[in-house]
């Protein structure tokens, strides 16, 4: 941990969040600018030492979302699509065995008209960190960096990701960060959706308590990652500066059964909104690093969700405690 904390640098991630946020990213309303975000991406991990993979995928009748912007949850906003044709980035280290491999993921899309330096510039610029930070150590870690497309459109990207590291080398888990660049310290900053309480009153308690202040990473794990949720904690706790961390456990088993549960169970639906409902749905053990997106950010999904409304110094605890937790794992 220490040598991870002397060597991230808040301000390098809020270069990559000012190069990426200047614009809307979205491979079917903004594709230049989907074009122009993946080759920085590309060329931060190569000088990092990774070595980077373009993944197409083309898929017809897709259930999903849509990604026309807006306040409300766009995974709770239905859409068919008759067809959708992007690709994910997926970078390892040259060296690096055969050994059961971690994921951490970002998806790189915005929705219309909103520069998304929250939603989701800070989860691709901390993954950029992580990268840096994991390219330096001595022993290479089986780690696979994943830069998902379309998930604004419901998961398309790591739907398709999934699905194919299902059927290659073993994935031990999977760490999605989805919007963790927004914190606020005053009493009141962090809301709730409706049903939290009775859904998770220990949870909802430790909010309260803390005078519902937006000053904390949420981690949504299952039964499988639990101890990996307690290890991004501890980790976190030990990153400079220190950053509290809630953990919330879903009840749900992976698979088509956890899925159908929120349905039942409305509250549940939050829990699935990024990448990381497509690997528990494919029964990999994943979890959810998030700042809770629109129930603290006033700018999601808005054009006003701009680079200086994040703070970098909490961003960069976040990339040194994800990064030891995906070493370590």
């Amino acid at each position: 941990m220490d040598e991870l904390n002397r060597r991230v640098d808040p301000l390098r991630l809020r270069r990559d969040v000012e190069f990426l946020a200047d614009r809307p990213r979205s491979r079917n309303r903004a594709p230049e600018a989907m074009r122009r975000a993946e080759a920085h991406v590309a060329r931060e991990l190569a000088a990092a030492g990774w070595r980077t993979e373009r993944q197409p995928f083309d898929v017809r009748w897709r259930l999903g979302g849509t990604d026309g912007g807006g306040e409300r949850a766009v995974a709770l906003q239905v859409r068919l699509h008759r067809r959708l044709t992007g690709a994910n980035l997926v970078a390892r280290l040259p060296e690096a065995d055969d050994r059961p491999t971690v994921v951490v993921g970002a998806h790189l899309d915005t929705v219309d008209a909103s520069p998304g330096a929250d939603d989701n510039a800070s989860g691709v610029a901390a993954l950029l960190e992580i990268a840096r930070l994991l390219g330096g150590l001595r022993r290479p870690p089986a780690v696979t960096l994943l830069f998902f497309d379309m998930e604004e459109l419901g998961m398309i990207g790591s739907r398709f990701a999934a699905r194919e590291l299902g059927r290659g080398r073993q994935v031990a888990g999977m760490i999605c960060l989805e919007s963790v660049g927004c914190f606020a310290t005053a009493p009141g900053t962090q809301g709730m959706p409706a049903g939290f309480r009775a859904a998770f009153p220990h949870a909802a308690a430790q909010v309260r308590a803390g005078g519902r202040r937006g000053d904390f990473t949420l981690v949504v794990h299952r039964r499988a990652t639990a101890r990996a949720a307690s290890a991004w904690r501890r980790a976190a706790r030990a990153a400079e500066p220190s950053l509290p961390a809630l953990t919330l456990r879903d009840p749900r088993p992976n698979g088509l059964l956890g899925a159908l549960a929120g349905l039942v169970v409305p509250p549940l639906l939050h829990l699935d909104r990024s990448d990381h409902a497509s690997f528990w749905n494919a029964g990999i053990p994943a979890l959810m690093l998030t700042s809770t997106a629109n129930f603290r950010n006033p700018h999601y999904h808005r054009p006003t969700d701009t680079p200086d409304t994040l703070d970098y110094g909490r961003l960069a605890s976040v990339a040194v405690a994800t990064a030891a937790t995906a070493a370590s794992w």
